[in-house]
C-alpha cells in the first residue's frame, strides 16, 4: 500500500494589483481540478478575498494523498498570466505574476493518549441505580494545552473514555487548523515580492489556457527527434 502524504500551500497575488488576485482565483480552481485527476484530496483552509468579486489575495490548500512532491514540483513557484486586464480595459500590462509556495508550519501538536489525565465520576441524571453507584462518567484533560472534554452518554467507562478520547483528539486538530491559518496569514502580510524570472507555468489568454502540457510535448518531440538521429548515425 502507498504512503499517503500531506501538504499546505499558499497561493499569494505578493500584493499585486486586482488582475494578480483574479489569477490567484483561478489558479485555485485549476490546481485544485487538476488534483482531484490524480487522486489528491484539497481541502481550502483560508481564503482572503480581494477588493474585486471574485479575485482573492492569497489561499491556502491542504492536499492529501500519493506523490505530491511529484505534483507539486509542476505547482511550487512563480505563476505567470499573459493577457489583458478585466479591470483597466486600456492598461498596456500584459503581464501578471502570483505565487505558489510549500508552506512549512510550525508548532503543531500530535495527540499522544499518554499525556492525557482522566478523571472518573459518576454520571447524573436518568439510569437508575447503576448511574448514581457508578464511576462511569469521564473527563479528559490533555495536559500539555489544558482541553479537556467531559463525556458521559455511555453507560460503560471504557466507553465513554473512548469517545472523549476522539473528542479531545478533534479539539487538538482543530487548535492546530487554527494555528496553520495564523501562521499563513502573517505568512502573507510578511510577502511583499514575487521572484518574477523564469515561472513555472504560464497561463494565456481570458480562457486561462495552460502552456505546462505543450512545453512537455516540445521536450518530448525534441527527446525523440534526437534519438531518430542517433539511430541514423549507427
Amino acid at each position: 500500500m502507498k504512503y499517503i502524504d500531506k501538504r499546505i500551500i499558499q497561493i499569494t497575488s505578493g500584493r499585486g494589483p486586482a488582475e494578480c488576485c483574479w489569477v490567484v482565483a483561478q489558479v485555485l480552481k485549476y490546481l485544485m481540478d487538476e488534483a482531484k485527476t490524480t487522486s489528491i484530496k484539497t481541502t481550502v483552509l483560508d481564503r482572503v478575498k480581494g477588493d474585486e468579486n471574485g479575485t482573492l489575495r492569497s489561499a491556502s490548500l491542504q492536499l492529501v494523498g500519493n506523490n505530491l512532491d511529484q505534483f507539486l514540483s509542476q505547482w511550487i513557484g512563480t505563476i505567470q498570466w499573459i493577457g489583458q486586464s478585466h479591470y483597466r480595459r486600456h492598461h498596456k500590462r500584459k503581464n501578471w505574476f502570483i505565487g505558489i509556495k510549500l508552506m512549512n508550519v510550525n508548532g503543531s501538536l500530535v495527540f499522544d493518549e499518554r499525556e492525557v489525565r482522566f478523571d472518573f465520576t459518576r454520571s447524573s441524571g436518568p439510569g437508575g441505580q447503576h448511574v448514581n453507584k457508578v464511576s462511569t462518567a469521564v473527563r479528559a484533560i490533555h495536559r500539555p494545552t489544558s482541553l479537556m472534554v467531559f463525556e458521559s452518554n455511555h453507560r460503560s467507562q471504557i466507553q465513554n473514555k473512548k469517545e472523549a478520547l476522539r473528542r479531545l483528539a478533534l479539539l487538538l486538530e482543530k487548535k492546530n487548523m487554527d494555528q496553520f491559518k495564523e501562521q499563513i496569514r502573517e505568512s502573507w502580510e510578511n510577502h511583499d515580492a514575487l521572484d518574477r524570472g523564469n515561472p513555472i507555468r504560464v497561463f494565456k489568454g481570458s480562457d486561462f489556457k495552460s502552456n505546462y502540457e505543450s512545453k512537455k510535448y516540445k521536450s518530448q518531440r525534441k527527446s525523440d527527434k534526437q534519438v531518430s538521429i542517433r539511430r541514423l548515425e549507427y
